[in-house]
């Protein structure tokens, strides 16, 4: 019974149906109304569970996004692939997620862009890169760490940004422009390899990901 439910469990259930109602009525209280109505919780306290506002609501989303990422892809299904092939994959498969929710996206991405929520998005971004680079099986712990987390945030964020006004079948160009955006890191860390006289291909070059780019997180 819904109840029953911590404000916690109430945010989970409804986070994943916000985005369909927040692209009609925004990112807003309206939103929360019709997603509790749909659920059958109580408006007051769900009201409660997103006291904070509309980045709250989309800290909600995103974050089963992260859930709904993992479950599309499990540990099974990545363990055959490539460093550079999982990541691909997850970015992918976040794309296929918030796909049928552009608009209330591309809502998201506009308030996450006002100053006073800079530090929030950035939050948002490094957490989505994590939660990327811990199912593809990353375990460093040193300044590699940071670097790759950094940059996937500003490789997704950038990817994002073109995914929102993405016309083409099946979102192909969103897709290449993230393959690009990789490959184009991948060599230049070939060429420093081989500068170094320095065996590298992509085990190498893909151990510190795209860590040359510069993007603002997201």
């Amino acid at each position: 019974m819904t109840q029953d439910m911590t404000l916690d469990e109430i945010r989970d259930l409804l986070a994943p149906v916000l985005a369909r109602h927040a692209a009609f009525d925004g990112w807003r209280k309206e939103a929360v109304v019709m997603a509790a109505a749909e659920k059958g919780v109580d408006a007051d306290i769900a009201a409660l569970a997103f006291a904070d506002g509309p980045v709250d609501m989309i800290d909600a989303w995103f974050a089963s996004i992260d859930a709904a990422m993992l479950d599309a892809l499990p540990p099974e299904t990545l363990d055959a692939l490539s460093i550079r092939k999982k990541i691909i994959a997850l970015v992918e498969a976040r794309l296929a997620l918030v796909a049928p929710d552009r608009e209330a996206l591309r809502r998201a991405l506009a308030i996450l862009a006002m100053p006073t929520n800079t530090a929030r998005a950035a939050r948002l971004g490094w957490r989505a890169a994590d939660a990327m680079w811990r199912a593809a099986g990353d375990t460093s712990t040193d300044l590699a760490h940071y670097t790759k987390r950094m940059t996937l945030a500003g490789v997704y964020a950038a990817t994002l940004l073109v995914f929102v006004d993405d016309a083409s079948e099946g979102h192909a160009d969103s897709r290449a422009f993230l393959a690009r955006r990789i490959e184009g890191v991948m060599r230049f860390e070939k060429l420093k390899a081989k500068i170094k006289g320095v065996g590298g291909g992509e085990r190498l070059s893909l151990a510190r990901f795209v860590g040359r780019l510069r993007y603002p997180a997201i």
